[in-house]
């Protein structure tokens, strides 16, 4: 009995052992498919939105482009109390020189022309093969400044 016993003992750590390695192996390291981050960009922002150049800011869903960021910023009006800022940077193949990210003619919502990625208002991914939202960075209004920073 004892033999059967350690027999079976290792019989089931040699099977966890072996399926343990598959799940390590599946989950691996294969980083041929991953897409680099964006770089991190340290800055601190600030705009007053009742200067002429950002009326696009006076009205809900209204865009801007921006200073700041990697490749600048794109500003997007929610309501009157709220915006957000998003990288330009397009999230899919960060390195390339044209992965940039535009206001569509329509202004319903942002594309990179580079991969042909969309991105509604909210910076989320509404098609093309990026598959991460845009970079979105810390905004607050004080009066008719608002201050972006990451």
């Amino acid at each position: 009995m004892p033999l059967r016993s350690a027999l079976s003992n290792w019989l089931t750590f040699a099977v966890v052992a072996l399926l343990g390695s598959q799940l390590v192996v599946s989950c691996g390291s294969d980083t041929s498919n991953v897409e680099p981050q964006i770089p991190l960009a340290s800055f601190s922002e600030s705009l007053n939105i009742t200067n002429q150049q950002y009326t696009a800011l006076r009205t809900d869903k209204g865009a801007i482009y921006f200073t700041g960021g990697v490749r600048g910023l794109i500003i997007v009006r929610q309501n009157a109390s709220t915006y957000l800022a998003f990288e330009r940077n397009c999230p899919y193949r960060v390195n390339d020189t044209c992965a940039r990210v535009s206001i569509d003619a329509s202004r319903l919502f942002l594309k990179d022309a580079c991969c042909g990625s969309q991105f509604d208002l909210q910076g989320r991914v509404q098609g093309g093969p990026a598959n991460r939202p845009l970079r979105q960075y810390s905004t607050s209004l004080s009066g008719n400044l608002l201050n972006i920073t990451n």
